[in-house]
């Protein structure tokens, strides 16, 4: 093995699977003499290997730990099993990591050759156990996702909302957001031209293309807090509106996403639709309301019981 760069390739792999090496040992494995060796340790040593050498007729070569990680070599089937753990963790959302077991999925299999893909996808269907049966996520599916957000290129892909009804999106795909074991993706929605939230299993023929752009400007906060509007956002039992003097303008800039589905109301006024599945949850929205906005509760005869008995024990209580 003459080529300096494959020798030292080959010299790091040997280093990482056992915990010692001689030096005749090494030089044999790599048909290199000794003193070849050693200038092939210094060229790992400037790529950042902490290459240790211990003199002596029982010295060698060991491979230690540093401060930061240097890049590592695996071969396939290494490879292949931390896919399917990364995939696993990605899916199932393994404690608080799913964020950076996503990312680390995405980059690994961006460079897998396609006959590893295949023995990923294989494998997986029988070392990941079922999530819900609802809310299934393929792998794939999140890893094109990923490298969608970070290389900042639209998407297409078919929809179906929580009420069956289908439609065809183009979107420009900002950040994935995991919440009570689902998959959201956070996107701008280029035809309707506003942030959207969409459940990922819900997703249908996914496909990049090719087209990238800027990138827009969304907080983690306000991406997070986007997909508590739209898991809220669904059929409630309870349900009322707060009609507002105020302008659209002032309750968007005030109550940000938590206004989705505010519209205007009649004379200057704004009506924010209001929810929860009991009524204590629902009125507590009331306590947002800034104390400068005149308001008016529209609701139906057993809320507004509840909300005057209430307001009559809070009165007695201050």
């Amino acid at each position: 093995m003459t080529d300096p760069t494959a020798r030292a390739l080959r010299l790091l792999t040997l280093l990482q699977t056992h915990r010692f090496w001689s030096g005749p040992d090494l030089a044999e494995r790599l048909e290199v003499s000794e003193r070849t060796l050693r200038r092939d340790v210094d060229r790992l040593r400037e790529l950042g290997y902490r290459v240790a050498a211990h003199p002596g007729a029982y010295g060698g070569y060991q491979l230690e730990s540093g401060d930061n990680l240097p890049p590592l070599l695996i071969n396939d089937d290494e490879a292949v099993a931390i896919a399917v753990g990364l995939r696993t963790a990605a899916v199932q959302g393994v404690g608080d990591g799913e964020h950076t077991s996503l990312s680390a999925m995405a980059k690994l299999e961006q460079v897998l050759p396609r006959n590893l893909r295949r023995r990923v996808s294989a494998l997986q269907q029988y070392t990941i156990p079922a999530v819900r049966a609802d809310a299934q996520v393929q792998a794939d599916v999140l890893a094109t996702l990923a490298l969608g957000c970070r290389d900042h290129e639209r998407l297409r892909f078919g929809y179906t909302s929580a009420h069956g009804v289908q439609s065809r999106r183009l979107v420009e795909p900002h950040s994935l957001v995991p919440r009570e074991r689902r998959w959201y993706l956070i996107a701008w929605d280029v035809d309707r031209d506003d942030w959207r939230t969409f459940r990922i299993d819900r997703l249908a023929d996914l496909a990049p293309t090719g087209v990238r752009v800027a990138p827009r400007e969304l907080s983690p906060q306000a991406a997070a807090e986007l997909v508590t509007v739209s898991v809220g956002s669904g059929p409630q039992r309870f349900n009322a509106t707060v009609r507002m003097r105020a302008t659209m303008e002032q309750v968007l800039s005030y109550f940000g996403v938590w206004a989705s589905g505010s519209s205007a109301g009649p004379d200057g006024t704004v009506d924010w639709p209001i929810g929860g599945s009991s009524i204590h949850e629902m009125l507590m929205a009331l306590l947002w309301i800034p104390p400068d906005y005149s308001w008016t509760l529209i609701c139906d005869d057993e809320v507004a019981e509840f909300a005057r008995q209430f307001s009559e024990r809070l009165a007695a209580a201050v």
